[in-house]
């Protein structure tokens, strides 16, 4: 496994590429919401619905994108997206309060960050690894983690000291680098069942004289799109993920106001963002880990129990130490679901079509995302708390765990 340099390569570079997605994201959008709202003078429900239908919208890239990179690569394309995201970011720190360019520009970042880049840089990793796949994302999301906890924490205080707008056109810039840093994912040509496709590279130069072991993923294993989809594992992980992007993007896009609604105020908002994000570092190194010693449906069941516990608990916090108990529930939750969501494709549905596979439960995922949000405004409009929604998605986040357990692989493992 760690002969495998050119994998390993692509976990770094796939990290940054993740990284770049942050203002197509929940969480970086949220980041700006309440001084962007104030600004552009647009209520909650409003701004709820046009991210619902930028969400929408934007998820419906997932699909031929995912085509694109399994039949032309992903290198030249991935440099050139976050490019475009770097223009759509730039345009937004101007924009005005007429709500069509807010949706516009907004359904921009929704496509080319949150879907078409998200599944850019899993593709990239889950492409370079074979049956070490868990352990490779788990190092990937541990980088994620570290990288987004920096981000947050720069981002934050950035809106707080400059304002919304020069902290969104600091990140356009930043892109301009992320662009770069993708020109170094290393792919390669190989044949698949229809014809050439592209595969990254394998640690084939790294092997020595002795013969040392290294992956070579056949780019002709696996099942079709089609195929995968009319297995229960395809729904029960895509379902789970699902389900933690609709909750946790209704709570990231009004995460200040739902603290704020405890008691707490924006500089820890600020904190628990990046609290828990470098909690969930030991969810996720630890999730890796045992990929290779526990099944997924196990550790999937396990992160799903543990996130039902923590969003049961939101309600009732009250003091710094709950609130922090709560970060390291959800935190944990978070890095092992994130993990099995990363590395679940590869292992259950093999390499061949493994771009359309991870753009299809991309597309899931985002359209779940895109719910989240109006059901948490919903909810606060309708009763004056985000409250009632937590405790209604509680009880299907633990249904869902519970699947998981039972739920078996379409191929041997």
């Amino acid at each position: 496994m760690w002969v495998n340099r050119a994998g390993w390569v692509n976990v770094v570079v796939a990290a940054v590429v993740m990284l770049a997605t942050l203002p197509g994201r929940t969480q970086g959008l949220g980041l700006i919401t309440e001084p962007m709202l104030a600004d552009l003078r647009l209520d909650r429900v409003s701004y709820a619905n046009i991210n619902l239908w930028a969400t929408l919208l934007g998820a419906a890239i997932c699909l031929p994108i995912g085509r694109v990179f399994d039949r032309v690569g992903l290198r030249v394309a991935t440099a050139g997206l976050i490019v475009l995201l770097a223009a759509v970011v730039w345009a937004m720190s101007g924009m005005e309060g007429a709500w069509p360019v807010v949706f516009v520009l907004v359904l921009a970042t929704r496509a080319l960050g949150q879907s078409a880049l998200s599944v850019a840089s899993v593709t990239a990793v889950g492409k370079s690894f074979d049956s070490t796949v868990g352990v490779a994302m788990g190092v990937y999301a541990f980088l994620l983690s570290v990288m987004f906890a920096a981000a947050f924490v720069a981002v934050g205080n950035s809106v707080r000291v400059n304002g919304w707008r020069t902290a969104w056109a600091q990140i356009a810039i930043g892109l301009i680098g992320a662009a770069i840093v993708a020109l170094a994912i290393r792919d390669r040509r190989v044949p698949g069942p229809e014809g050439p496709a592209y595969e990254s590279q394998e640690a084939i130069a790294s092997a020595n004289a002795e013969g040392t072991a290294h992956e070579a993923p056949d780019a002709t294993d696996g099942l079709s799109l089609t195929e995968a989809l009319k297995t229960p594992a395809f729904w029960v992980f895509g379902g789970a993920t699902a389900l933690f992007g609709l909750v946790s993007s209704g709570l990231g896009l009004f995460n200040e106001a739902v603290l704020a609604e405890r008691g707490f105020d924006q500089q820890t908002y600020v904190r628990f963002l990046a609290g828990t994000s470098i909690v969930a570092l030991v969810g996720q190194l630890a999730c890796g880990w045992l990929t290779l010693r526990w099944s997924m449906q196990r550790l999937l069941g396990i992160a799903m129990l543990l996130y039902a516990i923590a969003i049961g608990a939101l309600p009732v916090l009250t003091t710094l130490p709950q609130l922090w108990f709560f970060a390291v529930l959800i935190g944990l939750a978070g890095g092992m679901i994130t993990v099995m969501f990363f590395a679940v494709w590869r292992r259950a549905f093999g390499a061949a079509h493994l771009g359309r596979i991870q753009g299809a439960a991309q597309m899931l995922t985002v359209l779940a995302s895109a719910i989240g949000p109006v059901i948490f405004a919903k909810s606060a409009a309708w009763t004056g708390s985000y409250f009632p929604a937590l405790w209604i998605l509680a009880p299907c986040v633990l249904l869902v765990g519970i699947a998981a357990f039972r739920v078996s692989f379409p191929r041997s493992t």
